[in-house]
């Protein structure tokens, strides 16, 4: 399993090319709109 980072509102999995920890705090979940803070890491197969 791989660490992704994930919404936790939407459950939309961050597949950038960016690393996501460098995106800056304005960054929102592209499916739902929330900010970056409601993104958590987990374990995606």
């Amino acid at each position: 399993m791989a660490k992704k980072w994930v919404c936790c509102v939407c459950n939309y999995v961050y597949d950038g090319e960016i690393d996501f920890e460098k995106l800056g705090d304005d960054y929102m979940c592209p499916i739902c709109g929330v900010d970056k803070s409601f993104f958590e890491l987990r374990d995606v197969e």
